[in-house]
């Protein structure tokens, strides 16, 4: 796991109420988070993600997932460690709404 991913598990998602898995097989990828309950993927991108082949890459990614009804959030980086606060509160506010709406 990359240093922002340590965070946001270790800081965060590991003692969440609703429970998260690290590096989830999915079919033929890897998920850095995912929620069963929720129906979600997080992935946190580093500098490759915002090049065209990363880019690329990411949003084939996100429609074979998106097959299986899942929504992926997609957090880069710098915003795991300048708002990280935030970050949480996004990923919470999510998870709530899509809880209390299926």
């Amino acid at each position: 796991m990359t240093k922002e991913e340590k965070h946001l598990w270790y800081d965060f998602l590991k003692s969440y109420p609703v429970r998260f898995n690290r590096q989830k097989v999915l079919g033929k990828y890897i998920a850095d988070f995912y929620c069963y309950k929720a129906k979600l993927v997080i992935e946190l991108d580093g500098s490759q993600h915002f090049e065209e082949k990363g880019m690329a890459y990411d949003e084939e990614r996100t429609e074979y997932l998106k097959q299986y009804g899942l929504t992926v959030i997609r957090v880069a980086n710098n915003m795991v460690n300048k708002r990280f606060r935030a970050v949480c509160e996004y990923i919470d506010n999510y998870v709530q709404d899509y809880l209390q709406n299926h």
